[in-house]
């Protein structure tokens, strides 16, 4: 049997399509996955171009390799993912010891580049779909999963100013529910517990049933709800421009969605949000939050934030930090503004020097930090619900770890029998991010 190594860069969706990946090969090829680069016969880079430098990183990874090439002959290495889709045969130029090259739509066309380069022994580059086939290959090779995710659609159709997202995934193309909802019950089936709902914009999906009825993103939520041995669901990544009413009530509908929501808000400036093509308000991005909260008052908000954007002024950056302060974001994911070539934004003149924009991070940072603590630290003494996942060592010892409702990790002491199980857990310590606890029950 043939060994696969696959690396993986970036977002879930990624994570996921590595997953596809290795089961079409097992299925078509009979490849098994290796974490072991050196015992591969195929080596494969699913690679993300969201920040700058995603080409720089890519070559550096294929530099790495080239003595496993020269060592092993008949190698093969194959990119894919965001960055194959937006350099394509110009990979070659600089990395000739490249075979194939791929997109997050040509996954399913893998076994037969392996063929072709096989038999005739030339490069190929294979990126454009219409149409997204990958998404059938779910079933194979199944390990049990006690959390897993579920892409329900593909592309983008905002272009924000500073995304190449739309140009490298292309424009959204939804699963149907009947689809989506088959490979939820597959998973439930298989031990799953927790579904993570994955999408560019999962918000904007919207699709038909067999009958021709509608359905969009609240309902689906609704239909993976009432499958018995789903106990939570969660989803990633939502836009402000799409958190409609009947998605905001389903915060009080369906326990089982997660008490915590990433909603990316880029920046606490109007001004800027205009720059950055993003077609709502900082007043309306708080009002959802406000409506939410009236369903859950304890629900823990988390956000992106994009520092530096060329035009960010001293007050810009304040309006950020206020809004920070306003919302009480629980986390964040922050960054420096990333020029990509081929976005709008890549034209504007950027003013701000690279220290100003390490230090606004640092502050914004900070401030979100010292949120996290707080909010950590509060749960000390409560009984938290705990989805336990995996039996981990800690210091040697064999203890259990799981995720609260608001997305928690907390470990414990208890038996394996728990994994999969919804426990009780006392929370007796506290750092940024990880709490300790007791069992209960």
């Amino acid at each position: 049997m043939k060994k696969i190594y696959i690396k993986t860069w970036g977002c879930q969706m990624n994570e996921y399509d590595s997953s596809l990946i290795s089961n079409i090969l097992k299925k078509k090829l009979n490849y098994k996955r290796t974490n072991v680069s050196e015992q591969a016969d195929i080596l494969i880079l699913n690679t993300c171009s969201i920040r700058e430098k995603a080409q720089e990183k890519l070559f550096h990874q294929l530099g790495r390799w080239k003595t496993l090439k020269k060592n092993k002959k008949d190698l093969i290495i194959a990119v894919g993912g965001c960055v194959a889709t937006q350099e394509k045969k110009k990979i070659y130029k600089r990395a000739p010891l490249v075979n194939i090259i791929f997109g997050p739509k040509t996954i399913h066309r893998l076994p037969k580049m392996i063929e072709e380069l096989e038999l005739k022994k030339k490069k190929i580059c294979n990126v454009n779909a219409k149409k997204i086939k990958k998404y059938s290959y779910y079933k194979n090779n199944i390990t049990q999963k006690i959390s897993a995710y579920i892409s329900i659609m593909e592309g983008c159709n905002k272009f924000c100013s500073y995304c190449i997202v739309p140009r490298t995934r292309g424009r959204e193309i939804n699963r149907t529910p009947q689809d989506i909802l088959l490979e939820a019950n597959f998973l439930a089936k298989n031990g799953t517990k927790e579904i993570t709902l994955l999408g560019q914009n999962v918000n904007s999906y919207i699709s038909k049933f067999s009958n021709g009825s509608i359905c969009n993103f609240s309902q689906l939520i609704e239909l993976i709800s009432n499958i018995q041995d789903i106990k939570r669901i969660k989803f990633l990544t939502s836009n402000p421009m799409e958190f409609t009413d009947d998605l905001i009530k389903i915060y009080k509908n369906i326990p089982k969605l997660s008490n915590s929501l990433h909603l990316p808000v880029q920046s606490g400036s109007n001004k800027i949000l205009k720059k950055m093509r993003r077609k709502y308000t900082i007043s309306e991005y708080k009002e959802i939050i406000k409506k939410i909260r009236k369903y859950r008052p304890n629900i823990y908000i988390t956000s992106d934030f994009i520092v530096g954007f060329p035009g960010e002024t001293h007050e810009d950056f304040k309006k950020t930090l206020k809004l920070i302060k306003d919302i009480k974001f629980d986390m964040s994911f922050s960054f420096i503004y990333s020029p990509r070539p081929g976005t709008p934004a890549y034209r504007l003149h950027d003013e701000i020097n690279l220290q100003e924009k390490k230090e606004r991070l640092y502050l914004l940072q900070k401030k979100i930090n010292k949120n996290t603590k707080f909010f950590s630290q509060k749960m000390i003494g409560t009984y938290q619900k705990v989805l336990v996942e995996k039996q981990i060592y800690v210091n040697k010892i064999k203890k259990l770890c799981g995720k609260t409702t608001n997305n928690r990790l907390v470990i414990f002491e208890g038996s394996k029998k728990l994994i999969g199980k919804c426990s009780y857990i006392k929370i007796l310590q506290a750092n940024m991010q990880t709490l300790q606890g007791k069992y209960v029950k």
